[in-house]
């Protein structure tokens, strides 16, 4: 056995060869968030070599290769036993980035990565491919190798395509060729891994156990506290005693490792990772590695900053009223972004360099700078890095709050960008606000503006059962259409308007009467607004009707209310010229469409706050992307006037689409079952609101009234025949062990729910939403995929098979990872059927929990 560590590219170089992923091992399983992880460690380095400074290797981890054999040719094969997850995310975005090349004509370069690092030029068939999946995985992933029409189409090999392809075009949108010849060169010369090689005869899974079964390993705090009282020989006991292990008891394993990494980037290192908190610690204490008081003196001083950091977390700690309102305001946001800015700040003002005035002040700028960059729609991407080069930033000003205001003002353009005034008014105006962010957070905007009323009787926000209200129905009923079509422009259908207005800051508010208002009129849901304590609400009420001269009236009433309770950088004003927030959506929208869907101009313009005519524009003339012909009319047909952006691109759009997998009628129009609505988009951007088609509570005690309701909307929305079906299925659902589970949104949504897991961890799994109103039923694939045994991509596939074997339900294969649909009226028919289908699910699912304890072992 040898290990060497070596530049994934070097590994694959090594002449020709093959690394081979065994056909037992599960399918490739990296989803969008370990993908985030890996490409925010690559964009680190690439802004490292474009300062001008010496990027280092990041060590991703090891794999586990025993050799296989010699092919007659002289190729070499090699039998990946761990690390086939790292392997194939590397290969499929060196696939992107030779795309990236040929997109922007680089030729010679993306040449160089096909046949250097893709393939084996002289080889056919499967030993052409310098890397060969499992047997589920490759047609998938041969479609991206080879440029097939059906490359970047569904499932996690496709999506890890389309999210490396995405990232690298946004990267070069924002710092041209240099930037993209910077990804480059990280990708290939420093990502490093460890290479463990077997030789002939050497037990290739006892290596491989001996890697992964090594007990539970030290934490960085850990670590860090053995290497300290190993240096406090003398010390130590009283040490421990008196400053540790009452600073461990307070903060608990999690918090402390927190704090040693957030004591790392207060002292001025702004690069501090997580992961290498003990590295870096220890490299900043061995000078005083003898020195005893110097380090009983550091452990005093970050068991004070324990405190500090209590007074975050738990911000009723904190004395001062004004310190502790905007504290709490940040920890009710959620995340961590805010800690290092906040740490530093209680810093001063116990040390009596700042008060809590103006410590307060600092942070109200910070929360400003998050909240107006949801309003916008800006990434989050990149914020913590502002937030952890705040504290420096302090030092250099005697005033906190003005340091902190003139350093994140200097971002007013670009992917960190404080957005101005301007550009929040026309946000709140135009953007579908409901789908931004998280729903906590949006929770915290409109309770903000409620309170800035100054109400005589505040509301008690701990016992009021308040959520997000639309006021303009997201399913209204006909007599809203008919108010909308009043005020339609022209070309405008009151759909599209209903489409550009439901989801706008203007028609939300809270409410604790979400199911009494309902779709209800305006004339109804005025009664009971006008009753609510929200003084939001009594002013919606006291309109006489309610449709777009009436949103956007209260959207300018409440920009003014934001602009002035979130202040805006130092002389905000963004340029004309400066790319507008919506076209970079539009671009990684465009870019997230697997292959094989299709969508409209107007599911594109409802995404991102603007008209499907001016989507049409800029597709056709400012969008240079291979994927613009995924963008439909209304019905479903080629946009008369596309036109492919440049000569790089060309054939008919119609053709390209069937060849990708989307079928059209004879009409010419494509199947509705591949369309992409404005709600998918945004799933595929990483933008799903995480309370949207969930379940939120069972059918058990104290749940009647949920249950009920289900089945009066069912009734009164559904023929005989379908309710019949439907009840039927969950009585045989129930029968099988499972129950049911209730949505909380107007429409009562029903949800065949499992206990899975143990009584240590339970789960919850189910295979379907049921929508008993508009007469749908959701196939919940992208909640399974995160969810054994159904993460492992063939058990989804499955599913959707047998689904599809049921006439009147045709899932597109291209959602594989998404919610497809199909009418609820199939239960009406065919409720046996889909019952032997809810018994595979449950047989599947009961079989795999059976075997965890030994699936629970490390997988390959």
């Amino acid at each position: 056995m040898q290990a060497r560590e070596i530049t994934f590219s070097k590994l694959v170089q090594q002449g020709e060869m093959q690394l081979q992923v065994p056909l037992y091992q599960r399918t490739y399983s990296w989803q969008r968030k370990e993908l985030q992880q890996l490409w925010d460690d690559v964009v680190e380095l690439v802004e490292d070599r474009l300062a001008g400074r010496p990027p280092t290797a990041h060590f991703l981890g090891s794999v586990v290769l025993a050799p296989e054999g010699i092919a007659a040719g002289g190729m070499t094969r090699w039998l990946v036993v761990d690390g086939q997850q790292r392997l194939t995310t590397l290969m499929l975005a060196f696939t992107a980035l030779r795309d990236r090349h040929r997109e922007r004509g680089a030729e010679k370069k993306a040449a160089r990565i096909h046949d250097l690092l893709l393939v084996n030029g002289y080889e056919d068939g499967y030993d052409h491919y310098r890397l060969l999946p499992t047997q589920a995985d490759r047609e998938a992933f041969i479609a991206c190798v080879d440029s097939l029409p059906k490359a970047g189409g569904s499932g996690n090999i496709g999506a890890a395509y389309r999210f490396f392809l995405a990232a690298l075009t946004d990267g070069e949108e924002n710092g041209g060729e240099p930037w993209v010849d910077a990804a480059e060169a990280v990708l290939r010369d420093f990502l490093s891994i460890v290479a463990i090689t077997a030789a002939p005869g050497d037990n290739v899974y006892r290596i491989f156990e001996s890697i992964n079964n090594t007990g539970v390993g030290l934490s960085q705090s850990d670590l860090l506290r053995n290497y300290l009282f190993m240096c406090l020989p003398t010390r130590g006991e009283s040490v421990y005693r008196n400053l540790w292990l009452p600073m461990q008891e307070l903060l608990g394993p999690a918090n402390l490792e927190l704090l040693v990494w957030l004591d790392l980037v207060v002292g001025g290192n702004s690069r501090a990772k997580q992961s290498e908190i003990y590295r870096d610690q220890k490299k900043r204490l061995e000078p005083l590695s003898t020195d005893e008081p110097a380090l009983e003196a550091e452990i005093s001083r970050l068991s004070l900053r324990a405190d500090r950091l209590m007074r975050i977390l738990e911000p009723e700690r904190e004395t001062h009223p004004e310190l502790r309102e905007v504290l709490e305001r940040l920890s009710r946001w959620g995340g961590q972004t805010h800690y290092p800015l906040a740490l530093h700040v209680l810093d001063l003002v116990d040390a009596g360099q700042a008060g809590p005035a103006e410590a307060a002040r600092a942070l109200v700028y910070a929360e400003s700078y998050m909240v107006r960059r949801l309003f916008t729609g800006n990434s989050t991407a990149g914020s913590n890095r502002v937030f952890m080069e705040l504290p420096k930033e302090l030092d250099k000003d005697d005033s906190p709050a003005e340091a902190v205001r003139r350093h994140l003002s200097r971002h007013k353009v670009g992917p960190r960008v404080w957005p101005s005034d301007e550009a929040v008014r026309e946000a709140i105006r135009t953007r579908p606000f409901y789908k931004t962010g998280r729903g906590q957070q949006r929770f915290q905007v409109l309770r903000r503006l409620e309170e800035s009323y100054g109400a005589s009787e505040p509301v008690d926000y701990a016992k009021a059962q308040l959520t997000v209200e639309h006021v303009l129905p997201q399913q209204p009923a006909q007599q809203w259409f008919d108010l909308l079509a009043e005020e339609a422009g022209d070309g405008e259908s009151p759909g599209e308007l209903h489409t550009l207005l439901v989801h706008t800051l203007g028609n939300l508010t809270l409410s604790g009467d979400n199911t009494r208002l309902s779709n209800h009129p305006f004339r109804r849901k005025q009664e009971i607004l006008d009753s609510s304590a929200l003084r939001m609400n009594q002013n919606i009420a006291a309109e006489k009707r309610w449709g777009r001269a009436e949103i956007l009236a209260r959207a300018g009433e409440l920009a003014d209310r934001a602009v002035t309770l979130w202040p805006g950088p130092i002389d905000g004003v963004v340029h004309a010229d400066d790319e507008w927030t919506g076209w970079k959506e539009l671009r990684e929208a465009l870019l997230a469409m697997p292959a094989g869907t299709w969508t409209t101009y107007g599911d594109l313009g409802a995404l991102i706050g603007t008209h499907a005519v001016a989507i049409g524009n800029h597709v056709a003339t400012r969008t240079r992307l291979h994927c613009a012909h995924r963008v439909l009319t209304a019905d479903g047909r080629i946009s008369a006037g596309f036109r492919w952006p440049d000569d790089r691109h060309s054939g008919d759009p119609k053709a390209l689409l069937e060849a990708e997998g989307v079928p059209f009628d004879e009409s010419g129009r494509a199947h509705r079952s591949h369309r992409l609505t404005t709600a998918e988009l945004a799933a595929l951007v990483g933008k799903e609101a995480a309370e949207d088609g969930a379940p939120a509570s069972s059918s058990g005690t104290g749940d009647e009234t949920a249950a009920d309701r289900f089945g009066t909307q069912l009734r009164d929305n559904q023929t005989a025949e379908t309710v019949q079906g439907v009840l039927s299925a969950l009585g045989f659902w129930e029968n099988q062990g499972g129950h049911q589970a209730y949505g909380k949104a107007n429409e009562t949504s029903c949800f065949p729910t499992l206990d899975v897991g143990s009584a240590l961890a339970p789960r919850l799994l189910w295979p379907l939403a049921i929508y008993p109103v508009s007469g749908t039923v959701e196939v919940v694939f992208q909640h399974l995929k995160r969810r054994p045994p159904f993460d492992d991509e063939p058990s989804r596939r499955e599913l959707m098979a047998r689904l599809n074997r049921i006439d009147g339900i045709d899932l597109a294969e291209a959602k594989l990872d998404l919610r497809p649909s199909f009418p609820l009226e199939v239960f009406a028919g065919h409720s046996e059927e889909i019952c032997a289908v809810l018994e595979w699910f449950i047989h599947v699912t009961a079989l795999a929990e059976a075997r965890r304890p030994i699936e629970d072992e490390p997988t390959f």
